[in-house]
């Protein structure tokens, strides 16, 4: 089972490498990874350069942003399985993607999910969040619920099924994404108990109050253009989710 990792990178050249040296030290064999890069000027270019052949596909041009590139990437995929490591990210441990191999292959699932870290940007040793996600219930999205994303791997049939990311959106296509394959579509999915990912703090929706305030607005926006009625709380009670990962 070949999975298909994407990294998303523009100008993080003080970053990139611990990226890459994650994916590559993974010890299951038959990964395809993928790094798109949005016409870097930092030196991260050069970064990634060097890994040469080790990177099974590499591109660097100029995108219409983050989820553009994420779309990018997907449709340069060939696994069976797609997921993503961005540019300030890291796996926990050298087992993640055979741990996400051994759940497909046991489950026969379309997608999973798992928990994740928040960590500080400089030593990523110190965990300022945990996000333990809990088992899959498709009621929890009206509480505010949602996997973290960078621990989402889907089948690739299911983007060519249901379609790729909505770049109408700017901070919350996964969200819209997640809340379509697995809410609207009902895709099946399954919960691996272990944290995955090692996330630096610093998301795009989360920098500033104003950007939260976006980002809030563009989670109801998700519901509405899947025609799907979330309850009324829904939208604020997904923020406050945030809270319980900082204790």
């Amino acid at each position: 089972m070949k999975i298909s990792i994407i990294t998303i990178v523009y100008n993080n050249r003080e970053t990139i490498a611990d990226t890459i040296e994650s994916v590559l030290g993974q010890t299951y064999p038959d990964i395809e990874y993928i790094v798109v890069d949005g016409l870097s000027t930092d030196g991260t270019v050069d970064v990634v350069a060097k890994y040469g052949a080790r990177i099974s596909k590499f591109v660097s041009e100029k995108d219409k942003g983050l989820y553009d590139a994420i779309n990018k990437g997907i449709r340069m995929a060939t696994g069976e399985i797609v997921g993503f490591l961005h540019a300030d990210d890291i796996f926990y441990s050298a087992n993640a993607v055979a741990s996400v191999a051994a759940t497909f292959k046991a489950c026969q699932t379309d997608s999973v999910y798992a928990d994740l870290l928040y960590v500080q940007k400089e030593d990523t040793d110190k965990v300022v969040r945990n996000w333990i996600s809990g088992n899959y219930n498709r009621e929890n999205f009206m509480y505010g619920w949602m996997p973290p994303h960078p621990t989402f791997y889907v089948t690739k049939s299911c983007y060519e099924q249901y379609g790729l990311y909505d770049l109408r959106f700017r901070s919350a296509a996964d969200y819209e994404l997640m809340l379509r394959f697995l809410f609207k579509h009902k895709i099946s999915t399954t919960y691996i108990p272990e944290t995955l990912i090692k996330m630096r703090v610093g998301g795009k929706s989360n920098v500033t109050l104003k950007n939260r305030i976006r980002a809030n607005r563009e989670d109801y926006a998700a519901w509405q253009v899947n025609e799907l009625q979330p309850r009324f709380y829904t939208r604020y009670l997904k923020p406050l989710r945030k809270l319980v990962q900082f204790l």
